[in-house]
Protein backbone atom coordinates (compact mmCIF):
# COMPACT_ATOMS: atom_id res chain seq x y z
CA UNK A 1 0.00 0.00 0.00
CA UNK A 2 0.89 3.67 -0.21
CA UNK A 3 1.65 5.16 3.20
CA UNK A 4 2.04 8.90 3.75
CA UNK A 5 3.27 10.02 7.17
CA UNK A 6 3.35 13.59 8.53
CA UNK A 7 3.97 15.21 5.15
CA UNK A 8 4.74 18.95 5.12
CA UNK A 9 5.33 21.33 2.22
CA UNK A 10 5.77 25.10 1.96
CA UNK A 11 5.64 27.75 -0.78
CA UNK A 12 7.71 30.67 0.40
CA UNK A 13 6.34 31.45 3.83
CA UNK A 14 3.03 29.63 3.25
CA UNK A 15 2.54 26.26 4.95
CA UNK A 16 0.68 24.35 2.19
CA UNK A 17 0.68 20.75 3.49
CA UNK A 18 0.34 20.46 7.26
CA UNK A 19 1.34 17.03 8.49
CA UNK A 20 -0.77 14.84 6.19
CA UNK A 21 -0.97 11.14 7.02
CA UNK A 22 -3.04 8.54 5.16
CA UNK A 23 -2.82 5.29 3.23
CA UNK A 24 -4.15 3.91 -0.04
CA UNK A 25 -4.52 0.15 -0.32
CA UNK A 26 -4.16 -2.19 -3.28
CA UNK A 27 -7.58 -3.31 -4.50
CA UNK A 28 -9.30 -0.13 -3.33
CA UNK A 29 -10.21 3.30 -4.67
CA UNK A 30 -9.20 5.99 -2.17
CA UNK A 31 -10.86 9.31 -3.00
CA UNK A 32 -9.34 12.58 -1.84
CA UNK A 33 -11.86 15.41 -1.92
CA UNK A 34 -11.52 19.10 -1.25
CA UNK A 35 -12.25 22.53 -2.64
CA UNK A 36 -9.88 24.45 -4.89
CA UNK A 37 -6.69 25.68 -3.26
CA UNK A 38 -6.53 23.28 -0.31
CA UNK A 39 -3.29 21.63 -1.49
CA UNK A 40 -4.50 18.53 -3.36
CA UNK A 41 -2.30 18.95 -6.43
CA UNK A 42 0.69 19.96 -4.27
CA UNK A 43 0.24 16.67 -2.41
CA UNK A 44 0.22 14.66 -5.64
CA UNK A 45 3.34 16.44 -6.89
CA UNK A 46 5.05 15.46 -3.63
CA UNK A 47 3.92 11.86 -4.04
CA UNK A 48 5.47 11.77 -7.52
CA UNK A 49 8.70 13.47 -6.48
CA UNK A 50 8.02 16.54 -8.62
CA UNK A 51 8.24 18.58 -5.41
CA UNK A 52 10.52 17.38 -2.61
CA UNK A 53 8.69 16.94 0.67
CA UNK A 54 10.03 19.35 3.30
CA UNK A 55 9.20 16.93 6.12
CA UNK A 56 7.57 13.55 6.47
CA UNK A 57 7.82 10.21 4.67
CA UNK A 58 6.20 8.38 1.77
CA UNK A 59 6.38 4.58 1.46
CA UNK A 60 5.13 2.32 -1.32
CA UNK A 61 4.77 -1.44 -0.89
CA UNK A 62 6.83 -1.29 2.28
CA UNK A 63 9.79 0.61 0.80
CA UNK A 64 10.58 4.29 1.45
CA UNK A 65 10.32 6.38 -1.73
CA UNK A 66 10.61 9.88 -0.20
CA UNK A 67 14.08 10.42 -1.70
CA UNK A 68 13.37 8.87 -5.13
CA UNK A 69 13.30 10.92 -8.33
CA UNK A 70 10.06 10.95 -10.40
CA UNK A 71 11.37 8.43 -12.96
CA UNK A 72 12.40 6.09 -10.13
CA UNK A 73 8.87 6.23 -8.71
CA UNK A 74 7.49 5.37 -12.14
CA UNK A 75 9.83 2.37 -12.26
CA UNK A 76 8.53 1.37 -8.83
CA UNK A 77 5.08 1.01 -10.38
CA UNK A 78 3.47 4.42 -9.78
CA UNK A 79 1.61 6.24 -12.58
CA UNK A 80 0.23 9.78 -12.45
CA UNK A 81 -2.45 11.39 -14.63
CA UNK A 82 -2.08 15.12 -13.96
CA UNK A 83 -4.80 17.72 -13.99
CA UNK A 84 -5.03 19.09 -17.52
CA UNK A 85 -4.04 15.74 -19.06
CA UNK A 86 -0.69 16.93 -20.55
CA UNK A 87 -0.74 14.68 -23.59
CA UNK A 88 1.64 15.29 -26.52
CA UNK A 89 -0.60 17.11 -29.04
CA UNK A 90 1.66 16.61 -32.08
CA UNK A 91 2.14 12.89 -31.51
CA UNK A 92 -0.41 10.33 -32.65
CA UNK A 93 -2.64 8.56 -30.14
CA UNK A 94 -0.52 5.41 -30.56
CA UNK A 95 2.72 7.34 -30.05
CA UNK A 96 1.31 8.94 -26.90
CA UNK A 97 0.43 5.51 -25.55
CA UNK A 98 3.88 4.15 -26.38
CA UNK A 99 5.36 6.91 -24.21
CA UNK A 100 3.77 5.10 -21.28
CA UNK A 101 6.10 2.16 -21.90
CA UNK A 102 9.24 4.19 -21.20
CA UNK A 103 9.92 2.35 -17.93
CA UNK A 104 10.41 -0.95 -19.76
CA UNK A 105 13.43 -2.18 -21.74
CA UNK A 106 13.26 -1.40 -25.49
CA UNK A 107 12.41 -5.01 -26.41
CA UNK A 108 9.27 -4.80 -24.20
CA UNK A 109 8.18 -1.32 -25.33
CA UNK A 110 7.33 -1.90 -28.97
CA UNK A 111 3.53 -2.26 -28.85
CA UNK A 112 0.64 -0.78 -26.92
CA UNK A 113 -0.71 -3.40 -24.48
CA UNK A 114 -4.03 -4.75 -25.86
CA UNK A 115 -5.84 -4.18 -22.55
CA UNK A 116 -5.49 -0.39 -23.02
CA UNK A 117 -7.49 -0.54 -26.24
CA UNK A 118 -9.93 -2.93 -24.60
CA UNK A 119 -10.60 -0.39 -21.83
CA UNK A 120 -10.77 2.55 -24.24
CA UNK A 121 -11.95 1.32 -27.70
CA UNK A 122 -12.07 4.91 -29.01
CA UNK A 123 -8.28 5.08 -28.73
CA UNK A 124 -7.88 2.12 -31.08
CA UNK A 125 -10.29 3.71 -33.57
CA UNK A 126 -8.26 6.94 -33.48
CA UNK A 127 -4.75 5.59 -32.93
CA UNK A 128 -3.32 7.33 -36.01
CA UNK A 129 -4.88 10.72 -35.18
CA UNK A 130 -2.83 13.42 -33.51
CA UNK A 131 -3.52 13.75 -29.80
CA UNK A 132 -4.27 17.45 -30.20
CA UNK A 133 -7.15 16.66 -32.58
CA UNK A 134 -9.08 14.68 -29.96
CA UNK A 135 -11.88 16.10 -27.85
CA UNK A 136 -11.21 16.93 -24.21
CA UNK A 137 -12.84 13.73 -23.05
CA UNK A 138 -10.88 11.62 -25.53
CA UNK A 139 -7.66 13.31 -24.42
CA UNK A 140 -8.49 12.39 -20.83
CA UNK A 141 -8.97 8.77 -21.89
CA UNK A 142 -5.66 8.96 -23.72
CA UNK A 143 -3.89 10.31 -20.63
CA UNK A 144 -5.30 7.50 -18.50
CA UNK A 145 -4.46 4.92 -21.16
CA UNK A 146 -0.87 6.20 -21.35
CA UNK A 147 -0.55 5.82 -17.57
CA UNK A 148 -2.02 2.32 -17.65
CA UNK A 149 0.37 1.26 -20.41
CA UNK A 150 3.12 1.33 -17.76
CA UNK A 151 1.23 -1.44 -15.90
CA UNK A 152 1.22 0.47 -12.61
CA UNK A 153 0.47 -0.92 -9.18
CA UNK A 154 -0.56 2.57 -8.01
CA UNK A 155 -2.60 4.86 -10.26
CA UNK A 156 -2.96 8.51 -9.21
CA UNK A 157 -5.67 10.54 -10.98
CA UNK A 158 -5.94 14.32 -10.52
CA UNK A 159 -9.53 15.47 -11.25
CA UNK A 160 -10.17 13.27 -14.31
CA UNK A 161 -13.72 14.63 -14.74
CA UNK A 162 -12.69 18.27 -15.10
CA UNK A 163 -14.11 19.89 -18.23
CA UNK A 164 -15.37 16.75 -19.96
CA UNK A 165 -18.81 15.65 -21.09
CA UNK A 166 -21.06 13.44 -18.90
CA UNK A 167 -20.97 10.45 -21.26
CA UNK A 168 -17.17 10.25 -21.06
CA UNK A 169 -17.27 10.75 -17.28
CA UNK A 170 -19.43 7.61 -17.12
CA UNK A 171 -16.97 5.68 -19.29
CA UNK A 172 -14.02 6.75 -17.13
CA UNK A 173 -15.93 5.77 -14.00
CA UNK A 174 -16.61 2.32 -15.46
CA UNK A 175 -12.89 1.88 -16.26
CA UNK A 176 -11.87 2.85 -12.71
CA UNK A 177 -14.40 0.38 -11.34
CA UNK A 178 -12.99 -2.39 -13.55
CA UNK A 179 -9.42 -1.62 -12.52
CA UNK A 180 -10.33 -1.68 -8.83
CA UNK A 181 -12.19 -4.97 -9.26
CA UNK A 182 -9.01 -6.63 -10.58
CA UNK A 183 -7.58 -6.31 -7.07
CA UNK A 184 -3.97 -5.73 -8.15
CA UNK A 185 -3.80 -1.94 -8.10
CA UNK A 186 -4.25 0.89 -5.63
CA UNK A 187 -6.11 3.91 -7.03
CA UNK A 188 -5.83 7.37 -5.52
CA UNK A 189 -8.51 9.59 -7.05
CA UNK A 190 -8.44 13.34 -6.40
CA UNK A 191 -11.82 14.81 -7.26
CA UNK A 192 -14.11 17.78 -6.68
CA UNK A 193 -17.17 16.15 -8.31
CA UNK A 194 -18.81 14.61 -5.26
CA UNK A 195 -21.21 12.24 -7.05
CA UNK A 196 -18.42 10.73 -9.16
CA UNK A 197 -16.25 10.16 -6.10
CA UNK A 198 -19.09 8.76 -4.00
CA UNK A 199 -19.90 6.12 -6.65
CA UNK A 200 -16.32 4.85 -6.73
CA UNK A 201 -14.78 5.36 -3.28
CA UNK A 202 -13.93 2.43 -1.06
CA UNK A 203 -12.43 4.97 1.33
CA UNK A 204 -12.51 8.74 1.35
CA UNK A 205 -10.39 11.59 2.67
CA UNK A 206 -11.48 15.22 2.92
CA UNK A 207 -8.77 17.86 2.73
CA UNK A 208 -9.00 21.45 3.93
CA UNK A 209 -6.20 24.02 4.36
CA UNK A 210 -3.50 21.44 3.87
CA UNK A 211 -4.86 18.91 6.37
CA UNK A 212 -7.03 15.79 6.29
CA UNK A 213 -10.09 16.90 8.26
CA UNK A 214 -12.29 13.83 7.80
CA UNK A 215 -11.91 10.25 6.55
CA UNK A 216 -14.00 7.10 6.39
CA UNK A 217 -15.62 4.43 4.25
CA UNK A 218 -16.97 5.42 0.85
CA UNK A 219 -20.34 3.89 1.67
CA UNK A 220 -20.71 6.33 4.57
CA UNK A 221 -19.96 9.55 2.67
CA UNK A 222 -23.54 10.78 2.44
CA UNK A 223 -24.38 9.93 6.05
CA UNK A 224 -21.22 11.63 7.28
CA UNK A 225 -21.96 14.90 5.50
CA UNK A 226 -19.08 14.86 3.03
CA UNK A 227 -21.12 16.62 0.32
CA UNK A 228 -21.43 19.75 2.45
CA UNK A 229 -17.70 19.76 3.19
CA UNK A 230 -16.71 19.88 -0.49
CA UNK A 231 -19.60 21.88 -1.99
CA UNK A 232 -18.44 25.14 -3.56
Amino acid sequence: MLQVSELHQYYGGSHILRGLSFEARVGEVTCLLGRNGVGKTTLLRCLMGLLPARQGAVSWEGAPITALKPHQRVRAGIAYVPQGREIFPRLSVEENLLMGLSRFPAREAKAVPPFVYELFPVLQEMKQRRGGDLSGGQQQQLAIGRALASRPRLLILDEPTEGIQPSVIKEIGAVIRRLAARGDMAILLVEQFYDFAAELADRYLVMSRGEIVQRGRGADMEAEGVRALVAI
